[in-house]
């Protein structure tokens, strides 16, 4: 073994002390979050990002599926290019940590074990993206991968997200729990306007109907009563209510737009609709969007809740 000693002003500093020094240097310069676990903060936004990843498997499909149907197929070509990028690199910032995304790395192995699984399918769902992508259309085959492949991934990533909020609740918002399960629950109402769109057009497209017609059934009265929870609460959900007139006042103009929202998705899962019009597809395709930006600005307002 060799050993190294440092002189300077007659002091020999031997080897274990200066490796010891630089290691007591290097713990005092990282971040709060690699000892003592992610803060409030922090944790708004691993639960933002992670609950935002549930919803972009979502538009992925939902993207997908407007190419199918040829609506607007260039803008969603671009709109499928940004979204897939953009689950790719938070998935992978969630687990390394991304100063871009301000988000912390993952410690947690049980944590990090589910985000392995997320990886086992996005590496097969990712080259069906990008060959979507690279072909500009597409193909039946795509469909049926699409189809049984969304949901595994969205479950997985959804599973994820509620063991984050478990951490949170025993970690930097420990203090205020209920706020851990309104970002959460009102990150999955962002899911839950492209879910319904994703539904809304596998119907459109005549691909597996009657389930479909059932799924979305589902999918927009869990978004209607989840609405309703934010704002007054729900204990059944775990939903407080929320007092800030801020965000009431926000979640009023989501409330609005789910109001012209929900009879177009009404329609498609009536089991009396045989077909839907090509006017009702592009009616869907103009009013997702604004539904889910403004739920996801509700989001961010949550956020900085944790922050304060």
């Amino acid at each position: 073994m060799f050993k190294i000693s440092v002189v300077k002003n007659n002091i020999i500093i031997s080897s274990v002390w200066l490796v010891s020094y630089l290691l007591l240097l290097a713990v005092s310069a990282s971040p709060a979050f690699s000892s003592e676990g992610p803060s409030s903060a922090q944790y708004g936004v691993v639960l933002n990002l992670s609950g935002k990843q549930r919803m972009l498997t979502q538009k992925m499909s939902k993207e997908i599926m407007l190419i199918a149907l040829n609506v607007e197929a260039d803008k969603n070509l671009s709109n499928l290019q940004k979204t897939s990028g953009l689950f790719d690199k938070t998935l992978k910032g969630l687990r390394t940590g991304s100063d871009e995304l301000k988000l912390p790395p993952t410690t947690s192995k049980r944590i990090l074990r589910q985000l392995d699984k997320i990886d086992s399918i996005w590496v097969a769902f990712y080259p069906v993206v990008q060959d979507v992508l690279k072909n500009k259309a597409v193909s039946k085959e795509n469909i049926a991968f699409l189809a049984d492949n969304n949901i595994p991934l969205l479950k997985n990533m959804n599973k994820a997200v509620g063991m984050y909020e478990k951490d949170a609740k025993k970690g930097g918002l420990k203090a205020a729990p209920g706020l851990a399960a309104t970002i959460n629950l009102a990150g999955k109402q962002r899911m839950l306007t492209q879910k319904m769109s994703k539904e809304f057009l596998f119907i459109a497209y005549g691909h597996d109907v009657e389930n479909n017609k059932l799924s979305l059934l589902e999918t927009h009265t869990l978004f209607e009563r989840t609405l309703k929870g934010l704002l007054d609460g729900d204990d059944v959900l775990g939903l407080p209510g929320t007092k800030s007139a801020v965000i009431r006042d926000q979640l009023g103009v989501v409330d609005g737009l789910w109001k012209n929202f929900k009879p177009i998705v009404a329609f498609a899962s009536d089991p009396k609709t045989a077909a839907i019009p090509k006017d009702k597809i592009i009616e869907l395709a103009n009013t997702n969007l604004p539904l889910l930006k403004n739920m996801n600005k509700a989001v961010g307002m949550y956020e900085k809740e944790a922050a304060k």
